[in-house]
């Protein structure tokens, strides 16, 4: 890859885990250690890149994305031929002709593989447009924070949501050795951006007795989410993590999901409890 923007995409990942810190309250060092790498990371930029970098940046924090089946993977739009290869010949930063984000070609990433739903079905609200009782699991199985990342993410592929499950452990891992994803509460937010198709996807999985997720005070969790999620979704995320942060911020909320048994008790909670939250 370019050097400059594989520059870039470590640049934007470090943004955009500093924004997941902020919405998710998470502890006030991490955001300090977070802002010191970003300035240091940016100031490293080449002049010009730098300059188009922060223009860009004013707008919306996800500056470069990448070429998915021939169109930006942001805005959707399909680029031209010449575009896509020289973009794959990595001599130069291209941007986007419609929105003028930086392009990168990625190797082949997970996709997101789940049906659409059929235009005659009822609109789907809420929690239930991103995942479902098949994909919530009450009890999991893991004692540590790599198994239960592989367990739900194995989950997702069982059940048809995306493919390729062994590439999103290997991120969803990567993510974590920057920053832990576990936030107050014994809440954990692991996840992988960037996946292919479709919209975001959550899988939901509960440790009675709680695993060793890196938290604040290194205290135990209990509530995994497991996310993954289009890079056209990266903004839409955020309010997610928000509205989860805040719903399981509150004993009660959590008391009612740790007490599920079933899958479908699960899900029926995970609805009941995010219904004010997540519209």
């Amino acid at each position: 890859m370019h050097r400059v923007a594989n520059h870039l995409i470590q640049l934007q990942e470090l943004t955009l885990i500093r924004d997941e810190q902020k919405v998710a309250a998470g502890p006030p060092a991490h955001l300090e250690q977070l802002d010191s790498s970003i300035g240091a990371m940016t100031n490293k930029l080449p002049s010009d890149t730098k300059t188009q970098y922060l223009t860009l940046y004013k707008r919306d924090h996800t500056v470069i994305t990448p070429v998915s089946e021939g169109s930006c993977s942001f805005c959707g739009m399909k680029l031209p031929i010449s575009l896509v290869q020289a973009v794959r010949m990595e001599k130069q930063i291209l941007c986007c002709p419609n929105c003028a984000r930086m392009l990168y070609s990625p190797e082949s990433p997970p996709r997101r593989t789940a049906p659409r739903p059929r235009r005659t079905a009822p609109r789907k609200v809420g929690i239930s447009r991103f995942s479902s009782n098949t994909i919530m699991i009450p009890k999991l199985e893991s004692t540590n924070r790599d198994g239960v990342i592989t367990e739900l993410a194995t989950k997702m592929e069982e059940e048809g949501f995306v493919s390729k499950a062994d590439k999103l452990i290997e991120s969803s891992l990567r993510r974590e050795a920057i920053v832990s994803t576990a936030v107050a509460h014994g809440v954990a937010f692991p996840h992988v951006r960037g996946v292919e198709g479709g919209g975001l996807s959550l899988a939901l999985g509960i440790s009675k007795k709680g695993i060793k997720f890196g938290g604040p005070d290194q205290k135990l969790t209990k509530i995994i989410f497991f996310l993954v999620i289009p890079t056209a979704a990266a903004a839409f995320y955020l309010k997610l993590l928000a509205g989860l942060a805040e719903t399981f911020s509150k004993t009660d909320n959590r008391k009612i999901i740790m007490a599920c048994k079933t899958p479908e008790e699960l899900w029926k909670a995970l609805v009941k409890t995010t219904r004010s939250a997540i519209k």
